[in-house]
């Protein structure tokens, strides 16, 4: 019967790391398995991608576009996929339609500035959103088909504590005069 105490690893399972530079009658003395000079023989300098004094190929291909860090991130939500939601009975027609109801029936993914409705496909329902942005098109078709779209106005999380800062700033100097 084998215990605990007494489990351990066959024999030769686990080998220990070869300790280099400790002199030349251990096999990886003097330099230590890396050869001899040069940027390879040196400790956090052999640089990838470097083509020997030549410009480097990702320096050769020429730069295209941009990323705007301004960018609002919208969960896009078309209208055709509103429609099926409801016809499946995962979106309540008669409530407001929201970031949180798309997000549950699992139509708005992502999206940290909210949710923008676009005109795509067909809606039949009196439907009441309320969203982050909606196209032209998708305000029509929703008021066509008698429903209404409110636009909420988010602001960014920077916007409102330079707001705060402000107020803060403000109240400390009235503190102060009086």
């Amino acid at each position: 019967m084998t215990k605990l105490n007494e489990l351990n690893d066959n024999a030769g399972a686990r080998k220990g790391r070869m300790r280099v530079g400790r002199g030349i009658g251990s096999g990886k003395g003097k330099t230590a398995g890396r050869g001899q000079k040069g940027a390879k023989a040196r400790s956090g300098v052999s640089i990838n991608g470097f083509e020997g004094g030549q410009m480097p190929l990702h320096m050769r291909l020429p730069k295209r576009g941009f990323n705007n860090i301004f960018a609002k991130d919208f969960a896009i939500v078309n209208l055709g996929a509103v429609q099926k939601a409801i016809d499946a009975g995962k979106l309540d027609a008669n409530a407001t339609i929201d970031h949180a109801a798309l997000k549950a029936a699992a139509l708005a993914r992502g999206g940290k500035d909210g949710v923008r409705l676009l005109a795509k496909g067909d809606l039949t329902v009196k439907v009441s959103f309320l969203v982050a942005g909606a196209s032209k098109g998708a305000v029509e078709a929703v008021e066509k088909a008698g429903g209404k779209v409110d636009v909420i106005e988010v602001v960014p999380a920077a916007e409102k504590a330079k707001a705060k800062k402000g107020t803060a700033l403000a109240a400390k100097k009235a503190a102060a005069k009086a």
